[in-house]
């Protein structure tokens, strides 16, 4: 998470007084869980990262998030629905990197 939350790209999402990055980040959670459960998704995890334990030690991950859609198709939809993306702005504001991975079971 960024320190302080930049919301520079997204001037309107911004709340009055400066926030950190983690608590912008929960108003993207906020604002997505609606859309995310309506496209068929849910929430498996989301938990506080700490140091790697095999992996660079030059990266750190504040957060991991699992979550779980019914098909590639369901979250095309729910990623690109107007709604859903009107609220994207304070992701962008609350994280310095992300990563995107996924997983089908094997």
């Amino acid at each position: 998470f960024r320190e302080i939350a930049d919301y520079s790209a997204h001037p309107a999402l911004a709340p009055s007084n400066p926030i950190t990055g983690q608590q912008a980040y929960k108003l993207y959670i906020d604002h997505t869980m609606p859309f995310l459960q309506a496209s068929g998704g849910e929430l498996l995890f989301y938990g506080k990262g700490h140091g790697m334990l095999i992996g660079p030690t030059s990266e750190r991950w504040d957060a991991v998030m699992l979550v779980r859609q019914a098909s590639v198709a369901s979250f095309l939809e729910f990623a690109s629905n107007e709604a859903y993306l009107k609220g994207m702005g304070h992701r962008v504001a609350a994280l310095e990197d992300s990563r995107l991975l996924p997983l089908t079971e094997a």
